[in-house]
């Protein structure tokens, strides 16, 4: 690792013991190696991918430095290579990109069934802001492959959701949110944070700074169709993303960029069968 004065000074690089609890590290990525992120862990989204976002996902709008990994959201004008004229697509709509940003996903690298999944970062809570440390599961399309969202901030809220399929097609959601302003405001966002999931076989929760926002137990999440499947009792992968604008993110309205997410550590602990 690097050391203490080569790293921010409120980046804190050792890594917790959890044997305790019976916990082992598995995996993790502490973003020591300046440069693009490790392709043995990190592969990219590309292009518009989802909720009508602003932003064009590119890799180079994600980055290692000074031990973190910043992924950094610009205002840039640029042909959208998409583009049709007449298109109904909200993808191939628009003729121009007017933002930049990046997502980071393990999908096709690595991948987890169970454990306990950490992530210290750091986040801009201005408005129009969408960032995220979540997870997707490895099989099925969504809502029916899960999704965790163990960090999600808009519109001044920290969100803790889980989904799976509901009886209506539609994703039914386990959520607990928090105001940033109950948190403390600015000051807050200042300063990095740990967010948390504890995944088993009967139950996730998820945590902030070692406060519980929800806990779900599986058989809630079972996904209500005809196969019966549950998402989460199958390997998923993480995403790390700063999204702008669309369907929740809102109005970009006096938000300065570039615009930065801060990511210190991702690490992944499990128990021994």
């Amino acid at each position: 690792m690097l050391s203490c004065t080569v790293r921010k000074a409120n980046v804190e690089p050792k890594i917790a013991d959890y044997s305790n609890e019976g916990y082992q590290l598995v995996w993790a990525d502490e973003f020591e190696q300046d440069g693009m992120p490790n392709s043995k862990n990190w592969t990219y989204e590309k292009g518009f991918v989802r909720n009508e976002e602003l932003q064009w996902y590119q890799p180079e709008n994600a980055f290692c430095k000074n031990g973190l990994l910043v992924i950094e959201a610009k205002k840039e004008q640029k042909p959208n290579p998409l583009y049709t004229q007449g298109s109904k697509d909200w993808r191939r709509n628009r003729k121009n990109i007017e933002y930049t940003s990046a997502c980071v996903i393990t999908k096709g690298l690595q991948s987890w069934q169970y454990g306990r999944f950490e992530m210290r970062g750091k986040i801009d809570v201005n408005n129009g802001l969408w960032p995220a440390f979540w997870t997707l599961g490895v099989a099925g399309r969504w809502p029916a492959n899960g999704e965790i969202d163990i960090m999600e901030y808009y519109k001044g809220k920290i969100l803790s959701n889980i989904a799976s399929l509901g009886k209506d097609g539609k994703p039914k959601w386990f959520s607990e949110t928090k105001a940033v302003k109950e948190l403390g405001g600015n000051a807050w966002a200042e300063k990095f944070h740990v967010w948390r999931m504890d995944w088993d076989s009967e139950n996730i929760s998820l945590f902030v700074d070692d406060v519980l926002y929800v806990k779900v137990t599986l058989t809630q999440l079972q996904n209500d169709n005809k196969e019966g499947l549950n998402p989460f009792k199958q390997k998923h992968y993480i995403l790390l993303d700063l999204a702008l604008g669309g369907l929740n993110g809102g109005d970009l309205n006096g938000t300065k960029f570039p615009n930065r997410m801060e990511v210190d550590y991702v690490r992944v602990y499990q128990k021994e069968n």
